[in-house]
Parts: C-alpha cells; structure tokens; sequence
C-alpha cells in the first residue's frame, strides 16, 4: 500500500490556501491513498483553521514564524510519522500546477529517482522579468556545478520525495531547502530527476525574493556553504591551490630580477610570495581536516537516518501541534 502526503508550508495563507487545496488531488496513479499535511508557520490569519475547515488530514502548527526551511523541514518529519511513502512539497500559493503531481512522483513509483524536481522552464517564464530569468537560469547553472546534477530549475519548490530520501534529508540553512538540499542529493549520488510543470498566475508576490540583491546574497550564501560542508576538501583545496599560485607570480618576478643582477629593491615581491604561498599550504591544510571531520558528520548523519527511520516506524500519530523547543 503506497501512501503520498502532500505538504504545504503556510505563513500567513488563509485567504490563498482554500483555492490550492481545491486543485489538489485525492487520487494519483499507482497510489492507494493520498493524504494532505499543511505546517502553519506562526500564521496569525487563521490558517490553521481554514485548512481543519477544508479538509486538511494533518496540522502541524508553529507557535512564531520559523521560516520556511524549518516549516519545510517540520513537514518531512511530520508526513514519515503518519507513514507517507511519498512526500510532495508544494507552495499553499497555488503557485505550482496541482494537475502536474501525478508527472512529479511517477519517477518514484516507478522507482527511477529518489527526488524529482518541477522544471517551470525559469528561462521562459513569462511573469519574470527578463533579469529574474537570467539569473535564474545563471544560479541553476552555478548550482548544478557544485551539485554534479544536471539541474535546470534549482530554486523549484514543487518536489517530490521517497521515504528514504526524507529520511536522509537534512536542512541547515535558515533562509530556503531548495539549493541546500540538492547539494546534499548531489553529494551522496542520490537519482534526482527533473520534470517539466506548469505554473498557475500569480496570486501574490514572492516573500521569499524580495528584491534581487538580497536574493543574491542569501543563495549565494547558501551554495558556498553547502558546497563547502558536503565537498570541504576540494574546496579548500582549489583556494589554497589559488593562493600558491598567486604567491607563485611575485616569486618569480623576485627570481627574475635576482637573476638579470637586479638583486636589490625587490624584497617585498619575495615577503608577498612567502605569505601567498604559507597561506594558501595553510588553507589546503584546513581543508585535510575539514575532510576528516566530514567523515564524521557521515557517520552522524547516518546515526540521524537511522534514529529518524525508527521514529518513523513507530505507531502513527496525528501530528498536531509543535512547540518551538
């Protein structure tokens, strides 16, 4: 028996909400049941009593405002609990197309991917402007790099996930799940598999971009540091690799001047390549140990796997309520 919960993480939704769960379905191919979970991120509309008034299955409520990797994040844990085979997140907004849901887990059931991502074909979309789109397509490209996955769309909410891949999924980053946790499929070669889906017209602006330099900074901020946490050595590595052959250029223009007689007034190219140089054998040092220590954060991650799988196991719940501890 194969159970999908379709989640959706909630801020402040009582007036879209009622539309979206209207569009979701109660029946997909190759599902026995199909079950919806809203986390209500310190709403203070009423949200979770609209989604109670129209149907939800399961509740998790928020007492403040988390943000929406926390709610997204609350959402997994609370779909493995209820005994979700299949967990699809997707926007209370109505952003994304509901028809499109059976196309997005049909990966899973046909046990072809572990993930599968919505392709809204960012470079397209009409309701972008023209620089949203270049810079989605940009930032897709820069994180299908660090990720070593083929990733068209990688700020694509409307995701589908096995119960194992729930279960391993971890979220760091206080801003958004979306790039981190590709990185993180990315690095342990989890099958992720991208469709293209459909978007419906807007009902409100984005909350999570709200200008573009500021989305700049926060997803980059969030690349370097997944990057930097799944793949530490070559990371440290590449930089101190950098930094020596930095130091290498005013070293060589030492030796050369030293070479051709002119060996007084360029000691300071010499002190510049010695520090270059230290620095950058220091940096890919750090790296050697951030390596190992990585090893270890495998080790507890696959402690969490484990402990999250028995947790899961154990006699459903109807989650509820969640405090903030």
């Amino acid at each position: 028996m194969t159970k999908v919960i379709i989640q959706l993480p909630c801020y402040n939704e009582a007036a879209t909400l009622p539309g979206t769960l209207r569009d979701l379905p109660r029946s997909l191919p190759g599902v026995d049941e199909v079950e919806f979970l809203v986390v209500d991120d310190g709403s203070v509309d009423g949200t979770s009593e609209v989604a109670r008034a129209h149907g939800v299955d399961h509740v998790v409520q928020f007492e403040r405002n988390r943000g929406l990797a926390a709610a997204f994040t609350a959402g997994l844990e609370a779909s493995l609990r209820v005994g979700a085979d299949i967990i699809v997140n997707t926007d209370a907004d109505n952003q994304y197309r509901a028809a499109d849901i059976a196309a997005l887990i049909a990966p899973i059931v046909e046990r072809r991917a572990e993930m599968v991502v919505g392709d809204r074909g960012v470079g397209s979309l009409r309701n972008f402007s023209w620089l949203k789109r270049r810079l989605q397509v940009m930032g897709s490209w820069v994180l299908g790099r660090a990720a070593e996955l083929k990733t068209p769309d990688a700020t694509s909410g409307f995701r589908a996930l096995s119960r194992d891949a729930a279960l391993r999924t971890l979220v760091m980053s206080n801003y958004s799940y979306t790039l981190e946790t590709l990185i993180q499929a990315g690095a342990r070669r989890a099958a992720v598999v991208f469709v293209p889906v459909g978007i419906n017209p807007e009902t409100r602006p984005s909350r999570l971009m709200r200008s573009i330099p500021e989305y700049i900074r926060k997803s980059s901020v969030t690349i370097v540091r997944a990057y930097a946490m799944y793949r530490p050595l070559r990371t440290f590595a590449s930089l101190g690799a950098l930094l020596v052959l930095l130091g290498m250029i005013p070293g060589i223009r030492f030796l050369y001047f030293y070479a051709i007689g002119s060996r007084v007034g360029h000691i300071q190219s010499l002190i510049l390549a010695a520090i270059l140089i230290i620095i950058g054998f220091q940096v890919a040092l750090i790296g050697l140990v951030a390596d190992m220590l990585a090893a270890n954060r495998k080790l507890l991650e696959e402690v969490v796997y484990r402990l999250r799988r028995r947790d899961a196991e154990a006699p459903p719940g109807r989650p509820e309520r969640r405090s903030d501890d």
